[in-house]
C-alpha cells in the first residue's frame, strides 16, 4: 500500500503542494498535519507508524516533512523499518533500476544519511550566522532580545497550547522530563514559561 504523509509546521502555512505531488503518486492513504518538525508527538505520523503493515511504501516530499532533528528522523526512518514498510523521499533517487529489495533499502539509507548530515551542517551554519548577527547588533547597540515563543499571547497557536499544556502537567506533578519528551521541547523551555507564569 502506497502512503503518503504531508506536513507543514505552522496552520497558517499550506499543505496544497505536498498533497499535489503525493497524489501524483496515486497513494492510497494521506496522513497530513500541521505541527513543528521538533514534536515528536505528532498524533498523524504516530496514527501512520502504528498502522504500516509489511512491504507499505512511506511517500513523503523530502526529508524535512519527517522531522527536524538528526536523531528524531533516524527514529522515524527504523520504525518504518521494523515493520518491514518501504521510505520514498521524492527530492531523493528512486534508484528505480535497482531490482534488489535489499540493495535499493541499502543505496535509500545511504543517501539518507549523507542528507541528515548536510541538514545537520546547514543548520550549524545558520546558527553561527545568528550568533555573529547577534554579537553585531549588540555591538551596535541594537539587539532587542529574542522574542518569547511559548507564552499566553503567543500568535503561534501550537505555542499556546505548548504553554498552557506545561502549566497543567506541571500542576499535576508530572516530572519535567517526561512533560519535555511528551511536548517535543527542552527542560530548559519548560523552566523558562514557569519562571515567567
Amino acid at each position: 500500500m502506497k502512503i503518503g504523509y504531508a506536513r507543514v509546521s505552522t496552520t497558517e502555512q499550506n499543505l496544497a503542494r505536498q498533497l499535489a505531488k503525493l497524489k501524483d503518486e496515486q497513494v492510497e492513504k494521506i496522513y497530513q498535519e500541521k505541527i513543528s518538525g521538533k514534536n515528536m508527538e505528532r498524533p498523524q505520523l504516530q496514527k501512520m507508524l502504528r498502522k504500516l503493515r509489511p512491504d507499505d511504501e512511506v511517500i513523503v516530499v523530502s526529508l524535512d516533512r519527517l522531522g527536524r532533528d538528526s536523531d528524531d528522523i533516524t527514529r522515524i526512518v527504523n520504525q518504518i523499518t521494523i515493520k518491514g514498510a518501504f521510505l520514498n523521499i521524492l527530492d531523493l533517487p528512486s534508484f528505480e533500476g535497482v531490482k534488489d529489495k535489499n540493495l535499493k533499502r541499502l543505496l535509500t539509507n545511504l543517501v539518507l544519511e549523507i542528507k541528515k548530515y548536510d541538514a545537520e551542517q546547514e543548520r550549524k551554519q545558520i546558527r553561527e550566522r545568528q550568533r555573529q548577527g547577534i554579537e553585531q547588533a549588540k555591538l551596535k547597540g541594537k539587539y532587542k532580545g529574542k522574542a518569547i515563543q511559548y507564552c499566553e499571547n503567543s500568535k503561534n497557536e501550537h505555542h499556546r497550547k505548548v504553554y498552557h499544556q506545561v502549566l497543567e502537567l506541571t500542576a499535576k506533578h508530572v516530572p519535567k522530563t517526561q512533560i519535555a519528551k511528551k511536548l517535543g521541547i527542552s527542560r530548559q523551555t519548560i523552566y523558562n514559561i514557569l519562571k515567567r507564569h
